[in-house]
């Protein structure tokens, strides 16, 4: 349901909560899923995947702080529909390792996408969707920008579109919502974050979605993946190379120039938006038809933070296979 422009915020809390009674996960949504680990040039990628193996494949991207348990309630819903899913988790994450000591941790978009393109080959995958929250977004939309041709569809959740990748600081009330982002930037803010990543993140589950939205058992298993050795590193870059002349991996130069030369996209793409997201607000989303070429859909939650995977699954799957086209 898209929120109107008169929906408060307790009406809109109410809706969903009336959605939640209604759409009740039916026991055929129920898959089995299976854990594989696929080696590429750079990592061990450790990924979830269900549904027919001849189904047309969507790739499922995670966010930060976060990890691929954030599709637990999403993939069996496209499987059901007849959708092959890859739900991987990111470098840094859980349990992907990289294969050396040496390779640099480049947190970046562009590292993110050459990985889910590293996935797709050593898969033997040619075309498939992406749906990405979060850094999965950013990643979802370079991928959008540097192999159109082998995307069928791309959705993005609690991400708007920066044109050409580019970091640009926000307006005020944006800019404060990013405070974590800023810390992170400086050395001694990541000292404090590295002696505790595991508070740090979730007093980001805490406060970028409405209060008392998720189960803390379900939060603990979900921060296993925050152990994984290279998360702060990983997190650290990916946040200081936005705002901060730092290092990084030249073997993503040339994806780089890319992302960085293309200011639309040719891809189908659904955009949800959160209305109560408390890190990525909602007016920071708006006005990005212009720069899709192959249509464009922008819709917002009622009363869901950001993330919506996890806070509102029926609504995102709904959205997401009229955008998948089942």
């Amino acid at each position: 349901m898209a929120l109107s422009s008169s929906t408060r915020p307790a009406e809109a809390r109410q809706i969903r909560e009336r959605e939640r009674s209604v759409f009740r996960r039916p026991t055929a949504y129920v898959s089995q899923t299976m854990r594989r680990t696929t080696l590429t040039e750079t990592l061990e990628i450790v990924h979830e995947g269900g549904g027919p193996d001849d189904g047309p494949v969507v790739l499922l991207l995670h966010g930060w702080p976060d990890d691929a348990r954030t599709w637990k309630d999403i993939a069996p819903r496209l499987n059901a529909a007849g959708f092959r899913t890859i739900a991987p988790w990111l470098r840094g994450f859980g349990p992907t390792r990289f294969r050396s000591p040496q390779t640099f941790r480049d947190g970046r978009a562009e590292a993110l996408a050459q990985d889910a393109i590293d996935l797709a080959d050593a898969l033997r995958i040619e075309r498939f969707a992406v749906v990405g929250h979060d850094w999965g977004a950013r990643a979802a939309y370079a991928l959008a920008a540097v192999i159109p041709e082998r995307l069928t569809a791309l959705a993005a959740l609690s991400i708007g579109y920066p044109p050409r990748g580019l970091f640009v600081v926000p307006e005020t009330l944006q800019a404060r919502a990013w405070w974590y982002q800023w810390l992170l930037s400086v050395d001694h803010g990541a000292e404090a974050v590295s002696r505790d990543p595991k508070s740090f993140a979730r007093f980001q589950w805490e406060t970028w979605s409405p209060s008392g939205w998720f189960d803390p058992a379900e939060f603990d298993v979900t921060a296993e993946s925050f152990r994984n050795p290279d998360w702060m590193a990983i997190t650290v870059h990916a946040y200081r190379s936005r705002w901060r002349e730092t290092p990084v991996d030249p073997r993503y130069d040339a994806l780089h120039a890319r992302v960085t030369a293309t200011e639309t996209l040719a891809v189908p793409t659904l955009m949800l938006q959160g209305e109560l997201d408390g890190t990525v607000l909602a007016a920071s989303t708006e006005g990005k038809e212009r720069y899709f070429t192959a249509g464009y859909t922008r819709q917002v939650l009622p009363g869901v933070g950001h993330f919506p995977s996890r806070e509102a699954p029926e609504a995102v799957a709904r959205a997401l296979l009229a955008h998948l086209g089942r």
